[in-house]
């Protein structure tokens, strides 16, 4: 389908196509998680029907393409076929992973690596919440709804057994990797998953409005 270019589009250039700061697929999802999921055990860890997945992908068109779809095409996630939620988290999960640039682009990656490896905690924040800073604003945007939405996953950890550490193992490679991969990919893993860790902890102190 001609208009099937939300996933695999630059995070940039998707929210310039539908004036937003923050990606309509992503807003959607994280509501209907929001709405019927935190309670639901191992969300975003336990994978989703990978068809059922990849059906749900192609149905995803851009807001400004919804005039070329027939009415009764148009997404909507309370649609009964997309009942299971994991196959909301994982389509959410897949597009992150499909974006050509990550969500942390790459050129900060290396300095979020840095961060984490400081020795002085209160540091790793400051210097994280620097480098939050400077992204491009759809990153920053996404970011801190994507954390926000996190948290609220795991504030239900009682009932989903998604603790801190759960999520941020199953978030830091998919939103943090570098643009060349290298032999040193194991000990980035631990330093990807303690960055979206250290992140979640001191959710309001990075993401606060100054």
């Amino acid at each position: 389908r001609i208009y099937d270019n939300v996933f695999g589009c630059h995070l940039d250039v998707l929210c310039h196509r539908e004036t937003s700061i923050v990606p309509k697929f992503v807003e959607k999802c994280i509501k209907t998680v929001e709405r019927r999921g935190l309670d639901v055990d191992g969300i975003y860890r336990v994978s989703g029907n990978l068809a059922v997945i990849q059906r749900l992908r192609h149905k995803v068109v851009p807001l400004t393409l919804w005039f070329c779809v027939p009415a009764e095409e148009h997404l909507d996630l309370e649609d009964g076929q997309w009942e299971e939620i994991h196959v909301i988290t994982g389509a959410l999960k897949l597009f992150f992973r499909e974006l050509p640039e990550p969500l942390f682009p790459f050129c900060c990656f290396d300095k979020f690596i840095a961060a984490i490896q400081l020795s002085d905690y209160s540091q790793r924040v400051s210097y994280t919440k620097d480098l939050v800073r400077s992204l491009p604003l759809p990153n920053y945007e996404t970011m801190k709804l994507l954390f926000k939405h996190l948290r609220r996953v795991i504030d239900h950890k009682d009932s989903n057994r998604m603790s801190v550490q759960s999520v941020a193992i199953v978030f830091g490679p998919t939103l943090l990797r570098p643009q060349i991969e290298s032999a040193n990919m194991t000990v980035h893993m631990v330093f990807q998953s303690q960055i979206v860790e250290l992140m979640l902890n001191k959710f309001n102190e990075i993401f606060a409005e100054t």
